[in-house]
């Protein structure tokens, strides 16, 4: 009865199988939830290109912006479960928005995870007239002046927000939220001396630290960036808690076949073995992961426990 049972199991299973083999066999649409230029786009454009020379079918872009990259993951969600359209979604959308807005999808029902891409960590950063140096006297600063100091977001529920939340846990200082629509205005108020700190990616602000414009004083990643080596993590600071790194993963539509899944995470992390495509996202200060779409799982639900810990203890508004 066994091996009958086992036999009709893999009878069902080889349409499957084989269709996987094969696949793809038409244009795959790779959805950016942002608009062109920005890093989920770069990551999309440099890697897409690299699946399609090796599935030799086409990868096509489309970037379906708005509300801080849900509306284009909320697209992948509703297609398909074909393995035809997916997208490169970041920490925002799959891991952050869900606790702080209403959204359309459930991130681990509605989404299946193909695999983590690259990690970016943010930099926290002072105006050139902030008199801290290093995270000790940053921290000394604020809490001499509780109230006094305020810190740019690019957003409310950004995770630059968060991530200054977090600070504000962790080191039980008092600065203020200043929210901003979008990382450019916050960087140019930043500039401007109008507020006196930030979280941001890496690579956005690091020509105004080599500039002098901005002084560095920490890396949220967990090793020193290749790209600024003499700045310090946040565990070299005192504070291995605070880990701040956004992230960018593929993911297609929940139900799609296993065997697709698969399919998709090889031409992936392929492409992100491949030496052209390592150098040209390590320019953007990008550090390429790829893993298995298990662990990409864990990874996301991981870091939705960890936003959603972060809102709810330093009582961040929601609009749920």
């Amino acid at each position: 009865m066994c091996g009958r049972l086992l036999a009709a199991v893999l009878l069902l299973l080889a349409p499957v199988t084989a269709f996987a083999q094969d696949f793809p066999t038409k244009p795959i649409r790779l959805i950016v939830p942002f608009p062109p230029g920005g890093p989920n786009d770069i990551i999309a454009r440099v890697i897409g290109q690299k699946i399609s020379e090796l599935a030799r079918q086409p990868v096509i872009v489309d970037n379906r912006a708005g509300q801080g990259g849900v509306l284009g993951t909320d697209a992948v969600a509703k297609a398909a479960p074909e393995g035809y359209t997916v997208a490169i979604a970041s920490a925002g959308a799959l891991a952050i928005s869900p606790s702080m807005e209403k959204v359309a999808y459930d991130t681990l029902n509605d989404l299946a995870p193909v695999t983590l891409v690259a990690t970016v960590p943010e930099m926290l950063v002072v105006a050139a007239n902030v008199p801290a140096k290093n995270m000790n006297e940053l921290v000394a600063l604020a809490r001499a002046q509780p109230g006094k100091l305020n810190f740019a977001s690019s957003g409310p529920g950004s995770l630059p927000h968060l991530a200054c939340e977090l600070f504000k846990l962790t080191a039980k200082i008092d600065i203020v939220h200043v929210p901003y629509r979008g990382a450019a205005p916050a960087l140019n108020d930043l500039l401007g001396q109008q507020v006196q700190m930030t979280f941001l990616d890496l690579p956005v602000i690091l020509p105004q630290i080599k500039a002098g414009a901005l002084r560095p004083i920490a890396l949220g990643g967990r090793e020193r960036a290749p790209i600024a080596p003499d700045v310090p993590t946040t565990a070299e600071a005192g504070m291995p808690d605070l880990v701040i790194e956004n992230w960018y993963g593929m993911v297609a539509p929940a139900r799609t076949p296993p065997a697709i899944l698969a399919r998709l995470n090889q031409l992936a992390t392929a492409a992100m073995a491949d030496p052209i495509v390592k150098q040209k996202l390590a320019e953007q200060g990008l550090t390429l992961a790829g893993d298995t779409p298990e662990h990409f799982r864990d990874f996301i639900a991981a870091d939705i426990r960890k936003w959603a810990k972060v809102i709810q203890d330093a009582g961040v508004v929601t609009t749920k």
